[in-house]
């Protein structure tokens, strides 16, 4: 037989004033504060939203446990609020949106709808490498945006023609198009759950890159390839044809220009300081330049143990060219530090490497472990530092008030229940006086006063969070660099969240398995465009197979074995608060 907690009648009889009326309720301590109050609409015809019930400790609200008020048979409650009126008025209207069942949903519907899993990929023979890059990239909401906009150039000069694939009709004019056959994959995906042949697709690349069309060692079937020669081959093929337009600055401020999508938002800036290394101070020779890159290696020695490791390794290289100062070879050190950090960062693990003997990519198989969260900070310039170090600290300075303030109210909580305890049990014991008298009594003997402590409800507490929040936004937003700001597809941080992440089974990379990892998103909300918060899950992409995993998984792919290892990390920079977050 069920209990009900503390010393509750199981059936009480309330009496609630409302108005200078008395209601006779019977209230059931197993129900909540929202049951209660539609009791009371049924009684006075307020609507439950506009009702103010009196308790104990505040104003009773939906989620209240009716057990925790501890209340006893003729106890009276005060109500007020008053019944909406005219076009406020409680009216039974019909729903603005038509109620669809999942089983009369269409596929792309269903696809779409609130809980539904992402389509995966199916297997052609040995075109994971390819499936697991395609659903890492796919991660980008930006790219599948900048995607549908896109429309391949018109072949043969020839105003009339029309590329039929922007009407779904893939094969005709994106089968030449690899970007064209992106978006239209991508928009086939969206409309289904189930794992769908990427045919078109894997024409265009091995039509745009024969490499991936070479035939396997025993003649049957395409060869296994390595899945960051597809990456960088879809991503410098996208930078070429998927163009952002902007406008120009100066005279040519009225002009629009082709900006690559790639270069704003996958795309970061080295400067770069080249020395020979047997110089002395009198023939120095130092060479300033500036590159772009569109990933950051990690290379993996007998030294590498985590992530920062690598990447700072492959900061600085040895090359060998001819010096014009001694007139021979010579062995110089280019260094490099990053001046301008794009919105997604792609890091890769140089894992595979050419074994002669074997005449095969051979895998380095050395546990590299990764953070969630990458800070890159220390591998940027001095001038970049200057302006993402205060956001950085600031961040990190938010989110432990914000770690005290969860601290705090838990601390309260478990205070407030003691005491409640205490209370509770001198009643049990017959004894009346307050536990703030034994306060009084300890004070009497010489103790320093205490004064009642007044315990904030759990609305007070979200009105302040909601408060801080917002002035901690305002605060962050002000000492966003006005530079950084004007670039919406850069990182004004210097701190990276993981997203998405391609691994490989196996022992080399011309065999194995490559599966990836996408985080998952919430849930958009239709009439707002904003997200709801994520559940930290992620979706594990195996060829035609998608499951949902906990976050633990992702910590078992550092490597150390022939098990799945990451070989390519996607980043994305944290959210900061934009211009419109901060208005009231």
């Amino acid at each position: 037989m069920e209990t009900i907690p503390g010393n509750i009648d199981p059936s009480l009889e309330l009496i609630v004033k409302h108005q200078g009326k008395r209601y006779e309720v019977e209230l059931d301590p197993t129900s909540t504060g929202e049951t209660f109050k539609y009791q009371l609409y049924s009684l006075t015809g307020v609507e439950p939203d506009r009702q103010k019930i009196l308790v104990k400790g505040g104003q009773l609200k939906d989620d209240t446990d009716l057990s925790t008020l501890k209340a006893k048979s003729g106890q009276t409650f005060m109500m007020m609020g008053t019944p909406a009126t005219g076009e406020n008025a409680s009216v039974i209207e019909r729903p603005k949106d038509k109620i669809v069942f999942v089983e009369d949903m269409t596929e792309a519907e269903a696809a779409k709808a609130e809980g539904a899993i992402p389509a995966g990929l199916q297997n052609l023979g040995n075109t994971c490498y390819l499936n697991s890059t395609l659903q890492t990239l796919r991660s980008v909401p930006e790219l599948q945006a900048e995607l549908a906009k896109y429309s391949a150039p018109v072949s043969g000069g020839s105003s009339n023609a029309v590329d039929l694939s922007q009407f779904g009709l893939g094969g005709f004019g994106s089968s030449m198009d690899l970007t064209a056959s992106l978006r239209d994959l991508y928009r086939q995906m969206s409309e289904t759950q189930e794992g769908f042949p990427p045919l078109v697709f894997l024409q265009a690349l091995r039509t745009a890159f024969p490499q991936f069309a070479q035939r396997s060692r025993t003649g049957q079937g395409f060869a296994q390839q390595d899945a960051e020669e597809a990456w960088s081959q879809i991503v410098s093929q996208l930078r070429q044809k998927l163009k952002l337009k902007a406008l120009g600055e100066g005279d040519l401020a009225e002009q629009p220009q082709d900006i690559s999508f790639i270069d704003k938002y996958l795309a970061g800036h080295f400067k770069t300081v080249t020395e020979r290394d047997d110089a002395s101070v009198e023939d120095r020779e130092t060479v300033e330049g500036e590159d772009v890159f569109l990933k950051l290696d990690c290379h993996i020695n007998k030294d590498t143990n985590h992530l920062r490791d690598g990447i700072l390794a492959g900061l600085e290289e040895k090359i060998e060219k001819t010096s014009p100062v001694l007139e021979r070879e010579a062995i110089y050190t280019k260094k490099s530090r990053i001046s301008r950090l794009p919105k997604y960062l792609t890091v890769h693990f140089v894992r595979f490497f050419w074994k002669r003997e074997a005449q095969k990519k051979a895998k380095i198989m050395r546990k590299v472990t990764f953070p969630p969260e990458l800070d890159v900070v220390e591998f940027c310039t001095d001038e970049l530092k200057k302006r993402v170090i205060p956001v950085r600290d600031k961040v990190r300075e938010i989110r432990k008030d914000e770690e005290d303030v969860i601290r705090a109210r838990k601390r309260q909580k478990v205070a407030h229940k003691h005491e409640e305890d205490q209370e509770a049990q001198l009643k049990a014991q017959g004894r009346t006086e307050p536990v703030a008298n034994n306060k009084g009594e300890q004070r009497a003997e010489g103790d320093s006063e205490m004064t009642d402590v007044t315990y904030k409800t759990d609305a007070e507490y979200e009105a302040e969070r909601t408060a801080s929040i917002l002035a901690a936004k305002k605060e962050l937003f002000a000492l966003i660099d006005p530079e950084l700001a004007k670039d919406d597809g850069a990182n004004k941080s210097g701190v990276y969240e993981l997203r998405g992440i391609v691994t490989h089974q196996g022992a080399s990379a011309d065999s194995g398995h490559y599966t990836s990892y996408v985080k998952k998103q919430g849930i958009l909300d239709p009439k707002s465009g904003t997200r709801k918060e994520e559940d930290g899950k992620w979706w594990w992409f195996n060829d035609d197979k998608v499951a949902e995993v906990e976050a633990d998984k992702i910590e078992t792919l550092s490597g150390g074995g022939e098990s799945h290892s990451a070989l390519i990390l996607l980043y994305r920079a944290i959210d900061l608060p934009t211009a419109k977050e901060v208005k009231h």
